[in-house]
């Protein structure tokens, strides 16, 4: 059943280093006086941003953990101001558009995962796009050749791929739903820090280069983001006046000036007649987005998963995310096994295997509720989860992809199963973030835009760059996939943004970027944690594989230096981790808050992975 209801009503000092904060404010008056304009940029003498990038802290008041020390500042300040947890998110979030815009923005979608402290109850938003009225069902194959396109940087650089983004409805139905703030209020920080600038780090500046030939192609994302033609320098100010701008637009007249007015038609405009350098060899083809299907966009307010693993209920994204259903058949599968008394490579073989297992039931019965009957009750249920694991063995891997199980089949004992479904082909860059406030409410929010750098196009004069998720479809059209193209459908995610209670009180809230792998490093996570008793900043930072039902296993270099003949005895097939737009070799860059018995926050976000994340607490322990 699709317990599901949309809402978009209209309406009308941080802890930062002393060093941090005059390197940035020299480097603000810098950009000040350099070039004027939407993507000024300017060199300077430090990144202010290096010495805000604490991996871990531990404290009081509440406490928030994002990739970027900007966006955490920013949602710090909103907590130490009285804002509670859903206000800091949309701030940090609003920010993340500023300083992370090539994996998140409004231009984007995503999933929001709320706990109540008051009700005690979860709650979330799928802000997930969705795809136009017009699009028709072959929109990934060639005509030429009646096949599929490849899903490369032609491909995913197009109107084609364009879907209604979701993000400002995410943004303005939290807020007026469990927020403090108006979304005029919520929007004030990151207007001025877009207007202000941020310094480019070195992360920022591999981004734009590995994208600098999808960029060059369009001349409005060549101008902010390639100055001078060329990636900005790494300590260089980036300013976006026209994203603030923007911001001014939504906090004066809502998100009815987003999905209606002059914005809306230029987002139209752009999809529908991509303006490109003659420069260019990409064809950039047009897409279908229209006014209608901005118009008539919704957030909808859903009830979440929940999964009881060992002594703990594990809360996640209901479909049209396959986040909360595949994280929770993978641990009730795993429940069935004493991960604890293992050894590190019988562990991580169970782990392998049951993801394998989960996401073949993931491609063959996960899709939009609104178009497809999901037996998400089943997925979710321990009878399933024992069925598929005694297909489990214990010393040896099966050969991929093994087979969907038969949610129909009656005492399904070991073995009733379906033909295995498409291949994935959901993409890697996203951005994710935690917050806790000082009343125990929580929030776990992870959005974005698709590809790092979405489809490549920005909307002339209004600063932020468009999606590209429709290539989350499945690229052939079938009538059994449930990730079937279809007009209005929202295509399957695996954003896995997640809230654990204990005994019916929050204790970890954790989310992931990395596309499909997103599920594989939130559950990689979990049962660090929560079976091998690794404190929540090993369990996160701890080297990751992902078995996502196919015939290798993608591990970062680290894992199959640590355990790759001890898992190829198993028969499993480890690869190096790494995509085909960026030469990163990482899987995931996930934050994390802890909440102990005492109320103690541990805040936890990447050491390493995309140069380091940034935690922060309202009154540190030690302070």
């Amino acid at each position: 059943m699709d317990h599901r209801r949309s809402s978009r009503r209209r309406s009308p000092a941080p802890a930062v280093p002393a060093r941090a904060t005059a390197a940035l404010a020299a480097a603000t008056l810098a950009a000040g006086l350099g070039v004027v304009g939407a993507g000024a940029a300017t060199s300077a003498s430090a990144d202010p941003r290096d010495d805000m990038k604490v991996p871990t802290a531990v404290g009081h008041g509440g406490a928030i953990s994002t990739v970027d020390p900007e966006a955490s500042r920013v949602g710090l300040d909103v907590l130490r101001k009285g804002g509670n947890a859903v206000d800091a998110a949309v701030a940090a979030a609003a920010a993340l558009g500023v300083t992370e815009p090539y994996s998140a923005g409004v231009g984007g979608g995503g999933y929001f995962v709320y706990y109540d402290a008051a009700s005690g109850e979860v709650h979330t938003i799928d802000g997930r796009e969705t795809a136009p009225a017009d699009m028709p069902n072959d929109a990934f194959v060639d005509p030429a050749t009646g096949k599929p396109y490849p899903f490369t940087p032609d491909l995913v650089t197009s109107g084609v791929s364009v879907g209604t983004p979701g993000t400002p409805a995410t943004w303005e139905t939290a807020l007026d739903e469990w927020g403090t703030y108006s979304l005029k209020k919520a929007l004030k920080p990151a207007t001025q820090l877009a207007r202000r600038g941020f310094v480019v780090d070195q992360t920022f500046h591999d981004q734009t280069a590995s994208n600098a030939a999808r960029f060059a192609a369009f001349p409005a994302t060549a101008e902010l983001y390639l100055p001078g033609g060329e990636p900005p320098a790494v300590g260089s100010v980036l300013r976006n006046r026209d994203l603030a701008a923007t911001y001014d637009l939504l906090a004066k007249h809502g998100t009815d000036a987003f999905y209606g007015g002059d914005l809306a038609a230029e987002m139209v405009d752009v999809v529908q007649h991509p303006q490109t350098s003659p420069d260019t060899d990409l064809p950039v083809p047009p897409g279908y987005l229209d006014l209608d299907d901005l118009a008539g966009y919704e957030a909808l307010l859903q009830d979440p998963t929940v999964s009881d693993y060992r002594d703990y209920d594990v809360y996640g994204m209901a479909p049209s995310s396959s986040g909360g259903s595949t994280v929770g058949e993978a641990l009730n599968i795993l429940e069935t096994f004493d991960l604890a008394g293992m050894d590190d490579a019988a562990y991580l073989h169970h782990y392998l295997e049951a993801s394998a297992l989960a996401f073949a039931d993931r491609g063959a019965y996960v899709g939009d509720p609104a178009f497809v009957d999901v037996p998400l009750a089943t997925l979710l249920s321990d009878d399933f989860a024992a069925e598929r694991a005694c297909l489990l063995d214990p010393e040896a891997a099966a050969t991929k992809p093994v087979a969907p199980g038969d949610t129909d089949a009656d005492d399904a004992a070991c073995g009733e199963t379906i033909s295995p479904a498409d291949s994935d082909t959901e993409n890697v860059s996203t951005t994710n973030l935690t917050v806790v406030d000082g009343d125990g409410n929580v929030v776990e929010y992870t959005l974005t835009i698709e590809q790092t750098g979405g489809s490549g196009m920005l909307v002339p004069g209004r600063g932020f760059l468009l999606n590209n998720e429709l290539t989350d479809f499945s690229t052939v059209w079938a009538a059994e996939d449930p990730n079937r193209i279809e007009p209005g459908k929202r295509p399957r995610s695996s954003m896995a943004p997640t809230i654990v209670l204990r005994d019916g009180e929050p204790v970890l809230a954790l989310g992931s970027p990395g596309g499909s792998t997103i599920i594989t490093t939130v559950l990689q996570t979990l049962v660090n944690h929560l079976d091998r008793g690794m404190p929540i900043g090993d369990a996160l930072a701890a080297p990751r594989a992902a078995q996502r039902n196919t015939a290798s296993v993608t591990a970062e270099p680290e894992l199959i230096a640590a355990y790759g003949p001890a898992l190829e005895a198993y028969g499993h097939t480890l690869v190096p981790s790494g995509d085909q737009f960026t030469s990163a070799a990482e899987i995931g860059a996930a934050t994390a808050v802890q909440i102990g018995d005492d109320g103690l926050l541990t805040a936890v976000s990447e050491p390493r992975r995309r140069g380091g994340g940034a935690a922060m607490v309202v009154r540190p322990a030690d302070g």
